[in-house]
Formats: structure tokens, C-alpha cells, sequence
């Protein structure tokens, strides 16, 4: 089953959520004594960089095919009218307290504005994870942003740690492949001690692969790197598009430069006030309502594939199936199998987004007549691993971003201690998102903060944009982000729908809306609603 790019983009804009093998583990029960580890860098107010990094000139070529760490693939196609995507790389410091020190490269990707007399400038997007490759991600929306290139350059990038921008590297493939057989859901002491070292010997991984880096790839750094590259496409404010983490990004940017925001559009909002448990239990009651309402629709339908006449039963048997998966995996693709724990992924993979709900409700009933092809695919989509058994670098770079974000260590004892909150919140993704809570435990580099500092008084009004049907970043979060900005700066906008993220879910009213503003500088009443 060949994964749409689409889809593929969508995954990983809530990597985060999906991640319970991503990190490692301290194997004692009390917590333990945390070692001595090195801290992200800080929050503190941005240095100057050099000179010569604000003056550096871009050099534009025809863009490759993107590489192994971006997920791989073809070269993105041209435009409509025959316009060309152009690549490059930009200089940052890779540490911004010595900016005259040592630097990295960035990877660039930029379509020209078709009307060149009324351009208003470069309008910059991050896709998410974090982990998601904006070089290889924007191509594949292929005109879904047509209409903002009327007066923009469509630029995106991959974050530090991303992609082809030093990307992070932990675990070859034939260890993820093991890893994402992993029982991701641990029922008995010989399952926590594997999956324990598991995590270790991923942690390991990352930190001989990339220790270097580990200590610089966080939000703040990213934060700086997009106003670097402000100044070095030439404009004076930045216009920004951040969906799902690329939302957080944002609000990090507006908080340290607020003077500097232009237009700013912050879609599929993650929850600035929760710190990491808050985030993991919101997500699993957000994947627990898609699948509520998956599992209605299902029950409605006289053609549905699924047993059970109602949302609960059709819920139950999938409960039941997903059970039958971890004692038992069934046949997958060539010679993997798929497992209990797969089979979660691929079904949050298909919850993104309605348009993927029939590919859910064949893959379900596939596995149950032991071919678990489809749903093995979907998660492979989520995992970053490519049909020629290749990963991509989206997770490692998502664990590395996310615990040098996070301060939060969870030990076995208080994983243990949350599982029965993640299971009321969620009867089938509880345990698999609790279980996820351990992620960052033990990482080499100590975590920056609790929860972002977002607040960005001074700033221009930022459109904030909430999904009542969003599974990985709950409605509440707009609201919590609009607030946490600042009276005047929040901007809300509902969409009353389904899947992750607004702008690309189907609604002209929200198109229009946020068209209206990022082109012609139209800023809605707060509290507008769209259906």
C-alpha cells in the first residue's frame, strides 16, 4: 500500500503524539538520581548573530531529490504555470551564545510569488512533529497553498536537526525495525525490564551518533534561526504559517521577537500552559473523540465493514482485535508482522484526517482476516520508514527537539501511577500514550522549561485557528494559545470539523479567512466560527 504524501505530512505534524518507544528509560522504580546532563540552550533574550551571517547571500538551485534523513522520494514537480522549487542552504550558529562560533546548515525550499509588483514578502512554514522536513513537506501539499503564492514566496525548511539540516541520527533501521516491534504497552515486569532496555539502547544510540548536537536543537534555537532567515530573504517582519508543533515554534518566535511578527497564522494549535503529562493525557482523550466519531459513523452506515450496531460495539471489537494483535501478530509486509502496538499506530496514522477513515475501516477488517498489510503501512507512514525499509529522521529528530524542549522525567513508578487516568481518558490509546510519558527519561540534555513562554505583548495580531474534531491537538489549545499571546495578539478561529489542522480540512470559510488576512492583511473579529 503506497502512503500519500499528503498523509505522510499530516503523520508527522503529531509525531509527538505517537512516539512511546521514542527515547529511553531508568529502570529503577523510585526515580532514582538523574546523572549529571548538559542544558538545552537557553531561553534567555536572543543574541546578535554575526555580520556576516544577516549579509550572507542565498545561492537558488533546481531542488535534488530529497535524501534518506527527508524521507526520499523525487524531485518535486513543478507548479502550475511551470514554476520551479528552488533549494538552498543558509548558515546559523549552532550555538547561539558564541554566534561568531561554529555553524550549520539549514536546508531551504522557496516557490516565487507569481505576482512579483505585489509580493508582499517570503511566508514561512513549519509542518510540525517536531521532525517534519519543510523541504520535502511543502512540495507535496502540491497547490493546496497556490492561492498565498499570489503575493508570497512559499518558503519552509528543516529545522535544525532535521532532514538534510544536520540531521539527527540515532538507531539504524534493522534496530527500528525491532524497536517498532517493541510491545510499546508493557503488562508485566519481564515486558517493563525490555522495554526499558530498549529504550536505553536507543538512547544510546542517539547520543553516539549525535551528541554534539543534542544540546542545540531545540524550539528556542529554531526560534532564531527563523529570524535569521527573515533577515536573509530581506524582509522586515516574519509571515508565518506553523501547524500543530510548528504552532508552539511560533508562539516561541512571537515571544522573543515580537516586534519583528508580521502576519502569523498558527494552525492545529498545541496547548502552550500543559507541561508533557497534561499534553499526552489531552492527546489521548483527542484520539479517544476521532475515534468516537469514527466508530459512529461506522455504526451508521448500513455498508459499514466492521461489526457492531453501535459506536461502542464497533469501539469493543477493536478493543478486542487490538488485544488478539499483541498475543498473536498476523502476517504484514514481506516478512514483518504486524502487532498490537503497530496496529495502534496505524490507527491514530488514519485519524488525522476523515479522508483516511475508509483506509482505517479496510485495514481493520483486513487484520481481522490476518492480512495486516494496510494497517502496518499506515503506521509505517507515522514511523518514517520508506518501502525499501528505510527510515527516515523525523522521529529521532522528534525525540531530540521534544526532550531538549521538555524538563519533564518520568520514572516507572509514576508511569505506572498514570495509567489509570490515560485509561479512563482513553479505553484504547490510554495505556500506549501513557506508556509515552517515559520518552525523554534519561536523555543526555537536560530539558529547557515546564511549558513555552509564549506570551507577545507588542506583537501584530496572530491568527490562532482551533478544530473542534482535532485528535493530536485538542480544540483547547487555541483558545489557551490566543490567551497565553496576549489580549489584542490571539486572534481565535473555530472550524467546527474533523482531522488535524484547519486551513487544508475542506472549509472555505476557513480558506477565506485566513487568505483574507495573510493577503490583504484582514483580521478577523475574534470568536469567528467557521462550520
Amino acid at each position: 500500500m503506497r502512503t500519500s504524501p499528503a498523509l505522510r505530512a499530516a503523520a508527522l505534524a503529531t509525531a509527538t503524539v505517537l512516539l512511546p518507544l521514542a527515547a529511553c528509560s531508568d529502570d529503577g522504580d523510585d526515580g532514582g538520581t538523574e546523572r549529571s546532563t548538559p542544558s538545552a540552550a537557553s531561553t534567555a533574550a536572543p543574541t546578535a548573530t554575526t555580520e556576516e551571517l544577516t549579509s550572507q547571500k542565498l545561492d537558488w538551485e533546481p531542488c535534488p531529490a530529497p535524501n534518506q534523513a527527508q524521507g526520499s522520494g523525487v524531485s518535486p514537480s513543478p507548479l502550475p504555470g511551470g514554476a520551479a522549487w528552488e533549494c538552498s542552504f543558509m548558515d546559523v550558529p549552532l550555538d547561539y551564545a558564541d554566534p561568531g562560533g561554529r555553524t550549520i546548515e539549514l536546508a531551504l525550499i522557496r516557490a516565487a510569488a507569481r505576482n512579483q509588483d505585489r509580493r508582499i514578502g517570503s511566508l514561512i512554514f513549519n509542518f510540525g512533529g517536531p521532525g517534519a522536513s519543510g523541504v520535502a513537506t511543502l512540495p507535496s501539499f502540491g497547490t493546496a497553498y497556490d492561492t498565498l503564492r499570489t503575493r508570497y514566496d512559499l518558503v519552509s525548511f528543516d529545522p535544525r536537526g532535521v532532514g538534510r539540516s544536520e540531521g539527527v541520527e540515532c538507531s539504524d533501521d534493522k534496530a527500528l525495525d525491532a524497536r517498532y516491534e517493541q510491545d510499546g504497552t508493557p503488562d508485566d515486569a519481564e515486558e517493563e525490564k525490555a522495554f526499558v532496555e530498549d529504550q536505553k539502547s536507543y538512547i544510546a544510540d542517539c547520543e553516539e551518533n549525535s551528541g554534539d548536537e543534542l544540546p542545540y536543537v531545540g524550539t528556542t534555537n529554531a526560534a532564531r534561526d527563523m529570524d535569521l532567515m527573515r533577515q536573509v530573504l530581506g524582509d522586515d517582519k516574519l509571515y508565518y504559517f506553523g501547524i500543530s508543533y510548528g504552532t508552539e515554534l511560533g508562539g516561541v518566535y512571537a515571544h522573543l521577537y515580537p516586534e519583528k511578527v508580521g502576519r502569523a497564522v498558527l494552525d492545529a494549535v498545541v496547548d502552550p500552559t500543559e507541561d508533557s503529562l497534561e499534553s499526552s493525557l489531552g492527546q489521548a482523550q483527542g484520539f479517544q473523540l476521532a475515534l468516537d466519531n469514527f466508530t459512529a459513523d461506522c455504526a451508521e452506515r448500513d455498508d459499514c465493514r466492521l461489526p457492531g450496531a453501535t459506536a461502542r460495539e464497533v469501539q469493543d471489537w477493536i478493543a478486542e482485535l487490538l488485544d488478539q494483535l499483541e498475543k498473536k501478530p498476523v502476517p504484514g509486509l514481506g516478512e514483518r508482522q504486524l502487532t498490537g502496538t503497530q496496529a495502534t499506530t496505524g490507527i491514530a496514522s488514519a485519524l488525522y484526517s476523515k479522508e483516511t477513515w475508509p483506509l482505517l475501516e479496510q485495514g481493520l477488517d483486513e487484520a481481522d482476516g490476518r492480512n495486516g498489510g494496510l494497517l502496518l503501512a499506515l503506521a509505517d507512514s507515522l514511523n518514517g520508514r520508506s518501502e525499501d525499509g528505510h527510515y527516515d529522521n523525523s522521529n529521532a529528530a522528534n525525540a531530540a527537539i521534544n526532550c531538549a524542549d521538555s524538563e519533564q522525567r518520568f520514572t516507572l513508578e509514576q508511569t505506572r501511577k498514570a495509567l489509570p487516568e490515560f485509561r479512563e481518558a482513553s479505553p484504547v490509546f490510554g495505556d500506549y500514550m501513557a506508556w509515552g510519558l517515559m520518552s525523554c527519561t534519561g536523555w543526555p540534555v537536560a530539558g529547557a522549561w515546564d511549558t513555552p513562554d509564549v506570551s507577545a505583548p507588542g506583537s501584530a495580531p496572530i491568527l490562532v485557528i482551533g478544530n473542534t474534531g482535532d485528535p493530536a491537538t485538542p480544540y483547547a489549545g487555541a483558545k489557551a494559545m490566543a490567551a497565553e499571546l496576549g489580549k489584542g495578539v490571539g486572534i481565535e478561529l473555530t472550524y467546527k470539523g474533523e482531522g488535524h489542522g484547519a486551513y487544508n480540512g475542506g472549509s472555505t470559510c476557513v480558506q477565506r479567512v485566513v487568505d483574507g488576512y495573510l493577503l490583504e492583511g484582514k483580521v478577523p473579529k475574534s470568536g469567528t466560527v467557521c462550520g
